[in-house]
């Protein structure tokens, strides 16, 4: 899976505001950080001829630093400019002043805030446009057609009151205008006012000065990089944050007055010359809207949860957004890749069937819930500010456990398994959790080869303040990494687990390990190979097997027809068909042999009659002309004999030479089966059996011939074998113990209740190389003991490689 295209500190350079208002036209509000330099550019226009470059290019030279290019006498020496902080204002030689933020990424705010203030056209919309190496992307919203921002107020439906219940009315009335009024905006103390309240007076009603708004994103992306990013940042970021800003507009003209505010405070510094970083401390100060922005910037360019607290005239509106990131990789990333090291590294994810994805039992079962940070601070998180679903959300978090699956919450009496999909999907999104397999003793974890070792120092501290008496974190990694096992021979002794246990979420939290999973194909020997085709061999010639054309009753009907006169005869009327297309002779031969004994038409019937085609010819067979005379009746079938005689001699052949072919034979081991017979062939695998042919389904009916009807349970063998050495202590005849004691588990059923064959059609979905063979159990519901035997009996047809 192809790491999506996030944003950074190198190609998100910042965020602006721009509005429209009909008097003065459009306004650049305010921009964060303060200091947006033009980047370099991959090819200087120095480095080409002059004399190569056209009009367009001179133009666009001349405009790619317009406060630098004036005029020799309107800027300062050019050793001022070159030590220019950016942040002081500068005087020209003519008296006019340079002040730092009316130029934003090399160009000047009074050309970028024309670009950026697109037509109604683009109302709610992506707006998308390049210059140069950079590029601007927002969402513009327009002011509706009646100039009026504040929506006017629904009136409450009033549905008829009950004397049962009388305030029916205002409950259901209240809960549709909050759900139509805020989608997807979380607000604080706004809840009640989005109902009652006045009216709004008169000053709200008349039109708004500002007719748009447009929150811009300053973007610097790599050319194939462009479109990807921009549609990134519009889908989960620039189309929510202009909403959450259209919905504070509309409610108290809340854009519109902090623009008022930040455009005064600019003019103000204007005219004070302060220094572009005071000033800007001063706006962040006093401006919730200019705080967001830098909110925004400085969440949205580090990959981290932006969250917005809007400070409007009738309540705070708060609202969080992001750009989901996968918290897993299916393969090793490059090596400029910096923001994927350390992530978890995993193909359980990635594997997952179509269909699989859209069944909610499928994950239930094959993925747990793998929190993020301490349990104790998610819950104080949850309590702080409650709701109706915070008491319900705080027990998922005190159930989820690593080590349970959500099937297993689901199947308490507490949470249904609706509500632990739902509060999984939660914590997810919001990078509280991961969904990860199940972790078990009895699975294989391995260092992972994605784990970033320069927070080795850092995690050790940690490490040893969370486990103080675990092996330090270097050696348990070095441990982990030198021979692949079982995860539960790291432990000293049982008892030791639970902690072994808490150590593996602790690393596989922070991306140290990966579990070490078994992929399996079907391999098919050659003497399976040979089997089936043997057996597709000779149902071939037991098919093409001529049937008998001649019985006693068909006997009477040849000396009859041979009595009738030849041109009533059905055999003249076919040999036409069969001289002219001898290709299908075979067919005619067996397939209408009795149509040729049919007998002929009497002569009461009359000449037509006699000579006429059958329906099932076609109009050109029934035009030719049957042969008349006897000799040409003779010379016909002359040429039908030797026809036969021919397809005879071939089927003989064929059935000589299967003959003399060795008959199959099934031996205990295929895999070490060395005939000479098999020495051309080579062993098949089956890439997906879950997905084959009608060949390789032969194959995999083969191989199910070939397994066990049962197998002795793993635990009743030791049991029977305790047993059976007990009762040869104390009688002296310990082999006839063990012998009795395995038979005496026979005849219980305990021996026999694993059928590989029986489960060979269930397992073999499994065997594509996608599913791990650690969740064959997962998925079937059954002991891990029972399957792994079951994939043991099964191991001489499985080719197994190991990977993450």
């Amino acid at each position: 899976m192809a790491s999506p295209v996030l944003p950074n500190t190198s190609n998100f350079l910042g965020v602006a505001l721009v509005v429209n208002r009909l008097r003065d036209g459009p306004l650049f509000v305010f921009h964060y950080p303060p200091r947006i330099l033009q980047p370099c550019a991959s090819l200087s226009r120095n480095s080409v001829p002059r004399d190569e470059l056209d009009d367009d290019d001179e133009l666009l030279n001349q405009t790619s630093h317009p406060p630098f290019e004036a005029p020799s006498g309107s800027l300062p020496k050019s050793v001022d400019l070159q030590h220019w902080n950016h942040d002081d204002h500068l005087e020209t030689d003519s008296g006019s002043q340079i002040v730092p933020w009316e130029h934003v990424a090399g160009y000047p705010t009074k050309d970028l805030e024309s670009l950026l203030t697109p037509n109604r056209a683009f109302h709610k919309r992506l707006f998308h446009v390049s210059l140069e190496q950079l590029c601007f992307a927002s969402y513009p919203v327009y002011v509706p057609e009646n100039g009026i921002w504040r929506k006017k107020k629904q009136p409450k439906y009033q549905p008829p009151k009950s004397p049962e219940n009388p305030d029916s009315a205002s409950k259901y009335g209240e809960s549709s205008i909050l759900a139509s009024e805020v989608p997807q905006i979380e607000t604080k103390d706004m809840g009640e006012d989005a109902t009652t309240g006045n009216p709004p007076d008169e000053a709200d009603e008349k039109k708004s000065g500002m007719t748009m708004f447009n929150l811009v994103f300053i973007l610097n992306p790599k050319k194939h990089e462009a479109k990807e990013l921009a549609e990134n940042l519009y889908l989960h970021i620039i189309k929510k944050i202009n909403k959450a800003y259209k919905y504070s507009q509309q409610k108290s003209d809340f854009v519109w007055k902090e623009s008022k505010r930040i455009l005064a405070l600019k003019d103000k510094g204007r005219e004070a010359k302060t220094k572009m970083s005071t000033l800007w401390r001063e706006i962040l100060d006093v401006s919730s809207l200019a705080a967001s922005m830098q909110d925004v910037y400085e969440a949205v360019s580090h990959n981290k949860i932006a969250m917005l607290q809007l400070d409007t005239a009738e309540g705070t509106v708060t609202h969080s957004v992001q750009i989901p990131v996968p918290f897993y990789l299916t393969d090793l990333p490059p090596d400029d890749a910096g923001g994927s090291k350390g992530l978890w590294i995993t193909t359980a994810n990635s594997f997952v069937e179509e269909d699989s994805l859209n069944d909610p039992g499928f994950l239930d079962k094959n993925f747990a819930l793998l929190l993020m940070s301490d349990e104790k601070k998610i819950i104080a998180e949850l309590q702080a500010n409650p709701d109706e679903t915070t008491a319900a959300m705080v027990e998922f978090v005190r159930l989820s456990k690593p080590t349970m699956s959500f099937y297993q919450i689901g199947q308490g009496t507490t949470l249904s398994p609706a509500q632990v999909r739902k509060y999984a999907q939660h914590f997810i999104f919001w990078r509280r959790a991961i969904a990860i397999p199940p972790l078990h003793a009895r699975d294989t974890y391995i260092l992972s080869p994605n784990s970033d070792m320069s927070r080795l120092p850092r995690a050790s501290q940690a490490w040893s303040r969370a486990f103080p008496l675990a092996p330090p974190l270097p050696e348990f990694l070095a441990a982990l990494s030198a021979a692949p096992r079982s995860y539960k021979l790291f432990a000293p002794s049982k008892n030791h687990r639970p902690t072994y246990l808490a150590m593996l979420a602790w690393l596989m939290r922070g991306g140290w390990v990966t579990q070490l999973c078994t992929f399996a194909y079907v391999v098919v020997w050659p003497e399976i190979l040979y089997e089936v085709d043997y057996q597709i061999e000779a149902e071939a010639l037991q098919k093409e097997e001529p049937r008998p054309s001649v019985d006693a009753s068909s006997a009477d009907s040849e000396s009859h027809a041979s009595s009738s006169p030849p041109a009533s005869s059905s055999e003249d009327v076919l040999s036409p068909l069969s001289a002219e297309t001898p290709s299908t002779t075979t067919t005619t031969d067996y397939g209408l042999g009795s149509d040729t004994l049919t007998p002929a038409p009497t002569p009461a019937t009359g000449a037509g009659a006699g000579t006429a085609p059958p329906a099932s010819m076609s109009s050109s067979t029934a035009t030719l002309k049957s042969p008349t005379t006897a000799g040409e009746q003779a010379a016909e079938q002359a040429r039908l004999d030797r026809l036969a005689t021919r397809v005879h001699r071939e089927a003989a052949e064929k059935t000589a030479a299967h003959a003399r072919r060795p008959v199959p034979r099934q031996t205990a081991h295929p895999s070490t089966n060395d005939a000479p017979h098999l020495a051309h062939l080579s062993p098949h695998l089956i890439v997906d059996a879950g997905r084959v042919g009608e060949r390789e389904s032969r194959y995999l009916q083969a191989i199910g011939r070939r397994l066990p009807e049962g197998i002795l349970h793993a635990a009743t063998t030791a049991t029977a074998a305790a047993a059976a050495a007990a009762a040869g202590t104390s009688t002296g005849a310990g082999s006839s113990g063990v012998g009795k004691a395995k038979e005496a588990a026979r005849k219980e059923g305990k021996g026999t209740a694993l059928n590989p064959r029986a489960s060979w059609p269930v397992f073999w979905k499994y065997f594509n190389g996608r599913c791990a063979l650690e969740r064959v159990a997962l998925h079937e519901d059954m002991k891990r003991r029972d399957a792994w035997n079951l994939l043991n009996s099964m191991s001489e047809y499985l080719l197994c490689v190991r990977h993450w």
